[in-house]
């Protein structure tokens, strides 16, 4: 067969399919996942590849596939794919999964985070593992299963679901997701997440023992901040119950201005709320239009050192009052630039907002579809800050839209043989590109080059 060499405008992205190939991420799933479907033309888990493609391809529908994959013939190839099913079909197959599809679903993508991710690596014995588990609003037809009123940002009355996750916030991985309907909120799937993602990361109680969990007022019930306690966590909470600190608040003897804040004052509670383990617990208070005050508790189990470590700052000697009191707000508020940046990540990035499926199970395999490919371009990023330690700053939108969307051409020789892939080499980021994935791509005799576009 002669070989050519179509133009793709994913280049890069489909030198990324050839790396996934080798690393055997979508083998992984075909072993654990079966789906109740005829094969017809395509097999249901080849079109399941074509959505998670179509993801990884900036696509923010199903619909996209017939665009984004399908006039792509180079693209199809690197992932291991000699044609595209059209968007209909693979609509189909998303219908066709139910909650059983789901669960192997889980059983895969726990099964490749424990083979690919920095996160189930971590050293525990060196420094302490860091959990953020949130909760995001993902508005949805009004007739959607599971689709209730509840709480979206800035969509008063609207309907929807709800989607609750755990990142191991150090390698920014998604650990665990998990959809539920709109009116569950964070309290509710709280224990179920985390415990979930215990199993993923086989924590036992030393594990536990060396791992800080940080959560907003949505898992700051006693009933939760007794739970983590009792298993061993550490902690960095915010109280939910706004009454309650509004009482701790009058305890505290001497307020401190937040250098970070001007109009916000910190302080120490000295008569705390009782706890399954003894537990510091910080006030904040910022004044309302009324004249009155807004006060929210912080509850932490964090030393001194465990603290400081956790902003990657040295400790400084002597602590005054002040300072640590600023350390703990800081170390809370940086759940803002973990878990809540990667929910936007995968929102603007990943297209999670605007896929929407009728069936709820179908909803979910997309949530777990972009999941994986959420980690996938982690792990690429990876790659690539290791070479040029700038891109270790890339955010999901950039690296879809700009890292996988580098254009050049993939040559196409015998079936399912791809012999070389070029990238335009006027691209600023091709470069980088090319000397993260070359050696991985020459293992298989594929040549990675710059070409002239």
């Amino acid at each position: 067969m002669r070989k050519y060499n179509p133009f793709s405008p994913r280049a890069s992205l489909a030198a990324v399919g050839v790396y996934m190939r080798q690393i055997g991420i979508w083998e992984t799933v075909r072993e654990y996942v079966h789906i109740a479907q005829k094969t017809i033309k395509h097999a249901p888990l080849d079109k399941l590849l074509d959505a998670f493609i179509t993801i990884l391809a900036g696509g923010h529908g199903v619909v996209e596939v017939n665009t984004r994959v399908r006039p792509d013939e180079g693209l199809q190839r690197a992932f291991g794919r000699t044609a595209c099913a059209e968007q209909a079909t693979v609509s189909q197959t998303l219908n066709a999964c139910d909650a059983q599809t789901v669960g192997q679903m889980r059983q895969a993508l726990c099964a490749i985070y424990r083979r690919q991710a920095c996160g189930y690596r971590h050293p525990y014995a060196q420094r302490y593992q860091v959990l953020d588990v949130d909760m995001t609003g993902l508005p949805s037809g009004p007739r959607a299963e599971g689709a209730t009123k509840g709480y979206f940002s800035g969509a008063k009355n609207r309907r929807g679901r709800q989607l609750g996750r755990v990142l191991a916030t150090l390698y920014d991985e998604i650990v665990f997701e998990k959809l539920y309907p709109g009116t569950v909120q964070l309290e509710q799937g709280f224990q179920e997440l985390l415990g979930a993602a215990e199993e993923v990361l086989a924590l036992d109680e030393a594990r536990r023992a060396r791992t800080i969990v940080r959560v907003d007022g949505g898992g700051g019930c006693d009933e939760e901040i007794n739970w983590m306690l009792s298993r061993g966590y550490q902690i960095v909470v915010k109280v939910k119950n706004w009454k309650r600190a509004a009482k701790l608040a009058r305890s505290v003897r001497e307020w401190y201005p937040d250098p970070k804040a001007s109009e916000r004052q910190l302080g120490w509670v000295t008569a705390p709320h009782p706890y399954a383990r003894p537990t510091q617990q910080l006030a904040m208070r910022w004044p309302r239009g009324d004249g009155q005050w807004h006060y929210r508790v912080l509850v932490f189990t964090l030393s001194d050192e465990m603290l400081f470590a956790l902003l990657g700052q040295p400790l400084p000697e002597p602590l005054t009052p002040l300072e640590r009191l600023a350390a703990i707000v800081e170390a809370y508020d940086l759940r803002g630039g973990g878990v809540e940046t990667t929910i936007r990540g995968s929102k603007q990035g990943l297209g999670l907002r605007q896929r929407n499926k009728r069936r709820f199970a179908a909803q979910e395999m997309l949530v777990l579809l972009a999941q994986l490919a959420y980690n996938l371009v982690a792990w690429v990023r990876n790659l690539l800050a290791a070479q040029r330690p700038a891109f270790q700053h890339f955010g999901t939108l950039r690296m879809v839209r700009d890292v996988l969307h580098i254009a050049g051409t993939v040559q196409i020789g015998v079936p399912e043989c791809i012999p070389k892939i070029r990238l335009n080499k006027s691209h600023h980021l091709a470069k980088p590109l090319l000397e993260a994935l070359r050696p991985f791509l020459a293992r298989d005799g594929i040549q990675l080059i710059l070409h002239q576009i």
